[in-house]
């Protein structure tokens, strides 16, 4: 159990550092680009975005789920899903290659014919890293994926950066996308030292298929419920608006995503250890979602409450329109960490069924918001995003807490807390940054400090659980990285 402990904190760590870096280095290189290009210029990539993501979904199959979660996987089951991905990715990218005329015509912009058949290479590009990145998590080290994280990131973002400095306007951000994809994959294979051998087992094919297509269908319905919005946006509004919206979403995910993605990395292949003893999973379920909302929660809100200023002093005036996009988006995301760690435990248990005809009833559900969307604005339809986040919070919450006894009631008791401390705080920094009349950078700087120091003084001050315990898991890893330094 220690050991267990000990590799679920390390992978957390290094989870985090991979995402905080990868993201960070990608947000300011997003800050210096959106300064040096036009909201039309990310709209025409936002287009695509749909097109792009369904594609990899069928590249990627559901395959690493099933490999992280069988826990006697060969050599021949790698090989097997290696060689399924890269025949995939190749017939998908002719797929958008000869659709990409069609594309274009359906939004009435002759650049996305050349966009999209650039940027289908990177379904190539990953699907040489899905195993890589499949072995590397199933035994919990993120550590190398940091490495090649920061090193793509950064190497993309100066490539993107310099482009756009000599006026090379979208294509700078085509480049940049393509650049980081490819050197993801490259240092992936120089690092991992994984190789495939020159062998197909359609045993085991059907035998991870038979659980991954059900998380395949499901993955596709999800991503384009994500990205639907986007091609509606694009459609029924202009590439303009469509950028104002992506820029929102853009910082809206830089909390919301990265917590969801380190969580769901770590907490899956932790959890299928455990997947046989149901005390033991219940418990680090239920310390998964307290811990992982008090964040959330607090970051989400926090966030809405300097959208203003925030968007102003990084990226400037001709940004405004993006504010009020990015605030309604923090309230209609923060519930997103909590769906992904209730979808987890139903692929933790193999329930992969459940999670399909979930994601079916979700996103029959989604369609009144962009029927809304299409004849009442944007912003409403985001408004309609918000309740239905709410709705799918209890669809994935009963399901999953019934396998485990740990129902929807029982989640928003251990949630509320952290919500109430959020919403006080979130408040207290929108009417400061509201009331002060100084520069926005100053302004800035002073609602988060007042956030930081508001969320942890109270939670201090009213021995918080979740707090303590994150506290304490903080501690004990900055001990142990001590101890070492002193072993050396």
């Amino acid at each position: 159990m220690n050991s267990l402990k000990q590799k679920t904190i390390n992978g957390l760590t290094w989870s985090l550092i991979d995402n905080i870096s990868r993201y960070g280095i990608q947000f300011i290189a997003g800050i210096i680009l959106a300064r040096l290009l036009t909201p039309k210029e990310f709209g025409l990539i936002g287009m695509i975005a749909i097109f792009i993501a369904i594609s990899s979904s069928f590249v990627n199959s559901g395959f690493t789920q099933a490999i992280i979660r069988k826990r006697d996987a060969t050599q021949t089951d790698y090989s097997t899903i290696f060689y399924f991905n890269i025949t995939t990715s190749i017939i998908f990218y002719f797929v958008l290659f000869f659709a990409s005329a069609a594309i274009s015509n359906f939004f009435k912009e002759p650049k996305l014919v050349l966009i999209v058949k650039l940027l289908g290479l990177t379904l190539i590009f990953d699907s040489f890293a899905i195993v890589q990145r499949a072995k590397l998590t199933k035994r919990i080290n993120f550590k190398l994926q940091t490495r090649v994280s920061v090193i793509a990131s950064i190497s993309s973002g100066i490539i993107g950066i310099i482009m756009a400095y000599a006026g090379y306007g979208v294509w700078s951000l085509v480049v940049k996308l393509l650049a980081r994809h490819a050197l993801t994959s490259l240092f992936l294979w120089i690092w991992n030292k994984w190789k495939p051998t020159l062998e197909f087992s359609i045993k085991a094919f059907k035998e991870m298929f038979s659980f991954g297509y059900k998380l395949l269908l499901s993955g596709l319905l999800n991503t384009a419920y994500q990205n639907i919005y986007l091609l509606i946006i694009g459609k029924f509004f202009s590439a303009t608006e469509l950028g104002y919206y992506t820029r929102a979403d853009q910082f809206k995910k830089l909390p919301s995503q990265n917590i969801t993605t380190v969580i769901q990395r770590v907490s899956y292949p932790v959890l299928s250890e455990m997947q046989n003893d149901i005390p033991k999973l219940k418990e680090a379920y239920r310390r998964l979602i307290k811990s992982t909302m008090l964040i959330t929660f607090t970051l989400m809100l926090i966030l809405a409450a300097v959208a203003k200023p925030l968007i102003l002093t990084l990226i400037g005036e001709k940004w405004l329109p993006s504010v009020i996009y990015l605030q309604l988006l923090c309230f209609s995301g923060m519930l997103y960490p909590l769906h992904a760690i209730n979808l987890n435990m139903l692929q933790v248990q193999g329930r992969s069924d459940l999670f399909l005809k979930l994601e079916i009833a979700k996103k029959i559900l989604a369609v009144p918001a962009i029927i809304i969307g299409v004849y009442f604005g944007i912003q409403v339809m985001i408004i309609a995003m918000t309740f239905n986040s709410f709705i799918a919070f209890f669809l994935n919450s009963y399901y999953s807490g019934k396998l485990i006894g740990y129902s929807s009631l029982n989640q928003l008791k251990d949630i509320l807390p952290s919500f109430l401390l959020a919403v006080f705080v979130g408040s207290v920094v929108f009417f400061t940054g509201y009331l002060l009349e100084i520069p926005n950078l100053f302004k800035l700087l002073i609602q988060i400090f007042l956030g930081i120091a508001l969320s942890v003084g109270i939670a201090e001050l009213l021995c918080f659980n979740d707090y303590l315990y994150l506290k304490e898991i903080i501690s004990q890893h900055l001990k142990e990285i001590k101890d070492n330094k002193h072993d050396c």
